[in-house]
């Protein structure tokens, strides 16, 4: 059986470095990276790993339509938010994360260029309002780990 040519391959998952500057809630500022990754098996997220040149930091899980939204208006509520910012000559998205559990939070400004053409590879792998999921399948994977 012949392999089909590699532009026939659809591409499944998407990342991006891109630069991040970290502003804690208590003040300063820190340059990080975020290492955004898209797959089309969870086609609603988008994964982000922010990390300095050699350690992870955390992980955080966002809604790839929230982020998208938060480009051009304020959106979300609770642990995540996402809003326009304009800041030193540049678009950003400033992106608000919280401890649900009153832990101190944290301000991320990602350039807002550099997150919108990682948005438009995510979207060549799933175009918004394709999305699907398979909650059946996703049950049955989840009942036979608590279940075996």
């Amino acid at each position: 059986m012949r392999s089909p040519p590699p532009e026939a391959v659809l591409q499944s998952c998407v990342s991006a470095l891109i630069a991040v500057h970290l502003q804690p809630v208590a003040g300063g500022g820190v340059p990080l990276f975020g290492q955004f990754s898209y797959d089309s098996a969870d086609p609603y997220a988008v994964r982000a790993q922010f990390l300095t040149r050699d350690t992870v930091l955390t992980t955080w899980c966002f809604d790839r339509q929230m982020l998208a939204e938060g480009l051009h208006r304020p959106v979300g509520e609770g642990d995540v938010t996402f809003r326009p910012q304009w800041a030193d000559g540049g678009e950003f998205v400033r992106v608000e994360l919280s401890d649900s559990e009153g832990g101190e939070g944290a301000v991320l400004l990602i350039a807002a260029s550099a997150l919108s053409a990682f948005l438009d590879e995510t979207y060549a792998v799933v175009t918004p309002g394709d999305e699907t999921f398979d909650a059946d399948g996703f049950l049955a994977e989840l009942l036979a780990r608590r279940y075996p």
